[in-house]
């Protein structure tokens, strides 16, 4: 894709930010990633949010976002799915030849409205919400299918929550949490078997904003200097359906990612030099690693993925300003050595019913 990001900015991550209403988390990101970028506002032919009204606790939330999102008197687009399913629309807008500069947008202050109060609002009206399912079962029911058809065991997960939570603690954007020692993690209580609750990534309030440009546009401004070249984009949904073929066969992961290797030219996965995957529970990142099989890049999340922060509907968005940041080794200490190619993975619905990819070239 002719298509750049040239500026960006992440909000401080919290497990509830107090201080600002959401309106100035949005206002605030927004802002800041147009000072990255070196562009005014009114610059822009184009902005899109990504951000969903459940989960913002409001109806038709864009009403009072828009603005804050830089949107006023601009051409606005909202996606609901995630946030990085988002940036995927706004790339496409920038490489359509129509438009040329604009904003993505995308956050979720988890705090306001429980992700699980939400997620349990989605279920089917006639089936599975009168049992009570939530997305703490439908992990649990992911896990278990994952570790049969995959062979992982809890042993397995529990090092690898470990393992998640050594590398975020690393990570100076992150929460830095303590580590938590392991029989910490091996005996917190089931939340569904076998799934426990030490297994689960800490939901934090979160905000990521972008500014992307066509290359019509960044060769016309030569004094911009782009942070990364939008490489490939990928997606797919799956059913809605919990039955076993559709969680352990991660179909729509290794599709998403298939399509966005192959707009960039790459082969498969392992000629990344950095892939972060967006694992809301251990079961997930073995899971995830076991898809692509002997594939798998020599760096997997060195963020710390969502142990670091996980802003759930915008955690994509996160993971892909951590794969910007390392293709241009800026990452701090969580830095990749030579990174110059890097992907970036979101999730969204029960079971990670959807997978966006998208790779980032070192501009």
């Amino acid at each position: 894709m002719d298509v750049y990001v040239i500026g960006m900015a992440a909000h401080d991550s919290a497990d509830r930010v107090m201080d600002k209403r959401l309106e100035e988390m949005v206002f605030d990101t927004a802002r800041a990633a147009l000072d990255d970028a070196g562009v005014a506002r009114d610059e822009l032919d184009h902005v899109t949010m990504a951000a969903c009204d459940e989960l913002d606790g409001r109806s038709i939330s864009s009403m009072l976002l828009a603005a804050p999102a830089g949107a006023y008197l601009k051409d606005e687009m909202k996606c609901t799915d995630s946030g990085l399913t988002g940036f995927c629309l706004a790339a496409m807008r920038a490489g359509s030849g129509v438009f040329h500069l604009g904003l993505i947008s995308s956050w979720n202050k988890s705090s306001v409205a429980p992700v699980e109060d939400v997620m349990r609002m989605r279920c089917d009206p006639f089936f599975t919400r009168p049992i009570g399912l939530n997305m703490s079962i439908a992990d649990g029911l992911f896990a278990q299918g994952v570790s049969d058809a995959y062979g992982i065991s809890e042993d397995d997960v529990n090092i690898a929550v470990l393992e998640g939570y050594r590398r975020a603690h690393r990570n100076p954007r992150g929460m830095q949490r303590p580590v938590p020692p392991a029989y910490e993690i091996a005996g917190s209580p089931h939340l569904a078997a076998p799934l426990r609750k030490g297994h689960q990534a800490p939901i934090t309030d979160g905000a990521v904003s972008m500014v992307l440009a066509s290359g019509e546009w960044v060769v016309e401004h030569p004094q911009c200097q782009p942070l990364a070249r939008v490489a490939g984009i990928g997606w797919r949904n799956e059913r809605y359906s919990l039955n076993r073929e559709r969680l352990t066969s991660l179909e729509g992961f290794r599709n998403s990612f298939d399509d966005a290797l192959n707009m960039a030219g790459l082969l498969d996965a392992s000629e990344l030099d950095v892939l972060e995957l967006d694992s809301q529970t251990g079961y997930h990142e073995l899971a995830f690693k076991a898809a692509l099989g002997d594939y798998i890049p020599e760096s997997v999340s060195p963020s710390g993925g969502t142990f670091a922060q996980n802003p759930y509907f915008c955690m994509g968005m996160t993971n892909a300003a951590e794969a910007i940041l390392q293709v241009n080794g800026l990452a701090g200490a969580v830095q990749v050595q030579g990174a110059r190619m890097a992907a970036a993975h979101g999730s969204h619905g029960f079971a990670n019913q959807g997978n966006v990819a998208v790779v980032f070239e070192g501009a």
